[in-house]
């Protein structure tokens, strides 16, 4: 049985919170996942301070969260997220920064929203990832943004993540994540793309990024991991999620909701339960300072 990767996703959570959470509160948070056992972190973004404000300091989040670590830890995954060439040399440029992530939107409607590109330059934008992040000696994940559908009457469907795959695969992409982008996909859409397209281009590490309300996390959890999937994104309590998913309880898939649903697959990854207890709390402690919403119950 191929091991469970688990890529706890703070980056996300945190980069629709209105309120600045000091760079300080940030690193702080990093060193507790990654001593816990969270050896993969979608921690960083290089994008404009103008449109993500969150995210402004993460060239020095790497290098204080790097010089806090104690000697003898094991260097995590670091994931940083980029959208344009530029965010590209920023991120080559940060020490700790080992994987490259970039969003390509099969949705027309959301890539020109998200990232104002066609779909020839967002293609292109990825050629140049690859390319760039092979000579840095870097990894590259592209996740598949609208994967399981979107709301915008476009056209969508099966064939379009296998063609997507396809290209991705001539190109050498060698880690792919589906997105749920808005949550809307049911456990049994999970459950039946995913073994559509998992064996279609063998060649690539498959995984998910779902999104969901509260009462089907664990459903979309399980459905994919029976469909073959063993790469999961989370965030722990769930905080974040896309803003034009349009409702406040669609969030990222809680990683509590993750470890549960993947212990009755007895397939739980080796995270410290009292250092998951004590995550939580600082979890929460992060969202009532820094949202207007109260920490869930």
């Amino acid at each position: 049985m191929a091991p469970i990767t688990l890529i706890e996703c703070p980056r996300d959570a945190w980069q629709g919170l209105p309120g600045f959470i000091p760079t300080e509160t940030k690193v702080s948070y990093l060193r507790e996942l990654i001593l816990a056992g969270f050896h993969h972190l979608d921690a960083v973004s290089f994008v404009s301070p103008k449109h993500v404000q969150q995210m402004a300091d993460s060239e020095q989040v790497m290098s204080q969260l790097l010089s806090s670590l104690p000697s003898n830890t094991v260097p995590p995954e670091i994931i940083g997220i980029v959208v344009n060439e530029k965010g590209l040399r920023r991120a080559l440029a940060t020490p700790g920064v080992s994987t490259i992530g970039y969003p390509y939107s099969i949705s027309a409607y959301f890539r020109r929203a998200n990232a104002n590109m066609t779909r020839a330059e967002s293609r292109s934008l990825v050629e140049t990832l690859k390319r760039e992040t092979k000579a840095a000696s870097k990894n590259l994940v592209i996740y598949i943004s609208m994967a399981f559908g979107n709301p915008y009457d476009e056209p969508w469907g099966p064939e379009i993540v296998q063609d997507t795959l396809d290209w991705l695969n001539d190109i050498r992409v060698n880690t792919v994540s589906l997105a749920d982008t808005v949550g809307t996909a049911s456990p049994d859409l999970v459950r039946e793309l995913f073994t559509q397209v998992k064996d279609h281009v063998a060649g690539i590490e498959l995984g998910v990024h779902l999104h969901s309300r509260p009462d089907n996390a664990e459903g979309k959890i399980l459905a994919a991991y029976q469909a073959g999937c063993r790469r999961f994104d989370s965030v722990l309590t769930g905080l974040g999620g896309c803003p034009f998913a349009g409702d406040a309880l669609v969030g990222n898939i809680p990683t509590e909701s993750v470890l549960f649903a993947l212990a009755k697959a007895a397939a739980t990854p080796p995270i410290d339960p009292a250092s998951l207890t004590r995550l939580l709390q600082l979890s929460n402690q992060i969202r009532s300072a820094y949202s207007h919403e109260p920490p869930p119950n």
